[in-house]
């Protein structure tokens, strides 16, 4: 297996957490590299569901060392509750390590984010309101609290202080919301500190002592390429970068270091939140999809848009995170739709783009452009063998494979850890 970075190669929401917990079995090491608990990923393991948004999806498995990266914003109090559910379930924690770098979400980056959501008005993006955007920017203004500085009882006192004076008066002054309570929210923290001090480690090392021994390490996305910060549909994105690239940077790694980077896609497309979805599908078919698809946030519970396959988004992913191959996921839910498209192109006054266009201007000036394809009928979730699909279904997943350029290298037919088709 060797190295492997999974991720999501549309707006999220593709599936990740059912392909790398099916890799995770096969793996030594699991490291999620960035994002926060805006992510989740709904895992199916023996008759029984989990929903996990920090801790990665490995946990599932005994022997994996887990790696919550540098690049991870982490909110302990969601953390600790994630721990206290899969050991109420009887799932050890005993292989999860934080990154002493990671940066920690505090109380203000939550009221901020809400506040700062109000205050945009009907020009809100969107976000979960869980810090995550705040807790980013104080990471690049250089006042950020990391996960070292939280270990350090006198040294987090300090910087909680400074920074919660600081807060204030932006959450009162400007937002004209209410002061946060530094003594509760120090003690509160310093609690946090107690139960997680056994977990942090400096993971830098021991991922690259891990690959160095050639251990089979799998890298955990969140999120997905067009909700990457410098590469997704700006402004409406989330703060990190879910993109292969973001790997490296959030878990101390080189480039070098990467054998195989796979995207995770949906038969069909959706995205959660505000922002531009050019296929999106506002009538029957879409809330057919949505309804058989059960397409609903695993972290927010908010219905998610959901569309046609837009390929021009797929390609553009393999592009820019140099994916090796594809996984397919949900295509079973396209079943008894009857006819299908794809989206090829977008048609821009007179011209045709295979390209997606770096701006939300140009964007809305874009209509897609479909190729039908007939669909199929039936249930598909018992077949595990590609030979077996209906011809429709496999003329469907090469037609992806042509219009993407890339290759499918496996097929999800269901939500189960064992409904899944290996194509090579």
């Amino acid at each position: 297996m060797a190295t492997k970075v999974v991720i999501g190669a549309q707006w999220g929401d593709e599936g990740k957490g059912k392909i790398i917990d099916i890799l995770a079995q096969q793996s030594d090491v699991v490291v999620r590299s960035q994002g926060g608990n805006n992510a989740g990923h709904t895992v199916e393991a023996n008759g029984e569901q989990y929903k996990l948004h920090l801790i990665p999806s490995g946990i599932l498995n005994p022997q994996t060392l887990c790696i919550i990266g540098n690049g991870v914003v982490v909110d302990p109090g969601v953390l600790l509750e994630e721990l206290d559910m899969l050991q109420s379930r009887g799932i050890s924690t005993d292989n999860l390590r934080i990154d002493a770098r990671a940066h920690v979400i505090m109380p203000y980056h939550r009221e901020l984010d809400g506040l700062s959501e109000i205050a945009r008005g009907k020009a809100d993006i969107g976000t979960t309101k869980k810090g995550i955007g705040p807790a980013y920017m104080d990471k690049a203004e250089r006042s950020g609290i990391r996960m070292c500085d939280l270990m350090n009882r006198e040294l987090f006192i300090e910087k909680a202080r400074i920074n919660v004076k600081i807060k204030n008066e932006i959450i009162e002054k400007i937002y004209g919301g209410t002061a946060l309570n530094a003594d509760s929210m120090i003690e509160e923290y310093l609690g946090y500190a107690d139960r997680l001090k056994k977990y942090v480690a400096d993971t830098t090392v021991m991922l690259y002592e891990a690959i160095k021994s050639g251990k089979n390490v799998l890298f955990e996305g969140a999120q997905g390429t067009l909700l990457d910060l410098d590469l997704g549909t700006y402004p409406y994105v989330t703060s990190s970068h879910p993109t292969s690239g973001g790997v490296c940077i959030g878990s101390g790694i080189g480039p070098t270091m990467i054998d195989e980077c796979i995207g995770v896609v949906k038969a069909y497309t959706t995205r959660v939140g505000k922002g531009p979805f050019p296929t999106e599908l506002n009538d029957e078919i879409g809330e057919a999809i949505r309804e058989k698809g059960h397409e609903y946030g695993t972290t927010t519970g908010r219905a998610r848009r959901c569309g046609w396959f837009d390929a021009v988004i797929v390609k553009y992913a393999v592009r820019t995170s140099g994916l090796t191959s594809i996984v397919v996921n949900k295509i079973d839910t396209l079943g008894d739709i009857g006819k299908l498209k794809i989206c090829v192109g977008y048609k821009k006054g007179n011209e045709i783009i295979t390209e997606f266009p770096p701006s939300l201007e140009e964007l809305a000036l874009c209509e897609p452009v479909y190729e039908e394809m007939d669909g199929w009928t039936g249930n598909i979730g018992h077949i595990r063998d590609y030979k077996d699909l209906p011809e429709n279904a496999k003329k469907y997943i090469e037609r992806i494979e042509e219009l993407c350029d890339v290759k499918v290298s496996m097929i999800g037919i269901g939500p189960g850890r064992d409904q899944n088709i290996i194509k090579y």
